[in-house]
């Protein structure tokens, strides 16, 4: 059985409902995530649910079961997100002070926020419209600063990664490392 007042946005004013309802209930006047959000991300799963929920009997047992389930996903998807903004936020205040032109404020931007791939000079200059000769400039004046580091693989290939942590650096440092050494075990020789 389901209640339909409207012809058309029951299910947008349900969602609403429950992303309000959710907000009192947590007596803040911030949240930093959208139970709403997630239903959209998990459309399919939602939809079927429902559609189960309201042809079957009166028990709504599974459908309180997805719905919880889901409002867990929607938190680990605000920490996820919550991680990155604080671990962005962390970098800039880290490089307070230290002067850096448009371009590599860019490029480092588009790093922070995930960029897919491997960053490469040719990569860097097609973002920031510059030659690949200004690109190598930048980049190796940040690689210089130690917020960029070359990746182990060179030649043509040449790829640089943003150095945001210490272990990012440790990383980059044992992949160097293992490459040199061509595959050998070095730290049981």
């Amino acid at each position: 059985m389901t209640i339909h007042p409207f012809d058309d946005g029951n299910g947008r004013i349900a969602r609403a409902i429950a992303d309000l309802a959710l907000a009192r209930s947590e007596n803040s006047p911030q949240r930093f995530y959208s139970m709403s959000a997630q239903i959209r991300i998990e459309r399919k799963a939602y939809y079927d649910i429902l559609e189960a929920t309201q042809k079957g009997s009166l028990d709504i047992t599974e459908w309180l079961r997805w719905f919880l389930a889901c409002l867990d996903r929607a938190f680990d998807g605000a920490e996820t997100i919550l991680a990155k903004v604080l671990r962005k936020a962390r970098f800039w205040e880290a490089l307070a002070g230290q002067a850096l032109n448009e371009r590599q404020t860019t490029v480092i931007n588009r790093l922070l926020d995930g960029f897919d791939g491997k960053m490469t000079s040719s990569k860097w200059a097609q973002i920031t419209k510059t030659s690949t000769d200004t690109a190598l400039r930048d980049i190796d004046d940040l690689v210089r600063r130690r917020l960029l580091v070359k990746d182990p693989a060179g030649g043509r290939s040449t790829s640089y990664s943003l150095i945001v942590t210490p272990a990012d650096a440790l990383g980059s440092l044992a992949a160097s490392m293992l490459q040199q050494a061509g595959g050998r075990d070095i730290f049981s020789e």
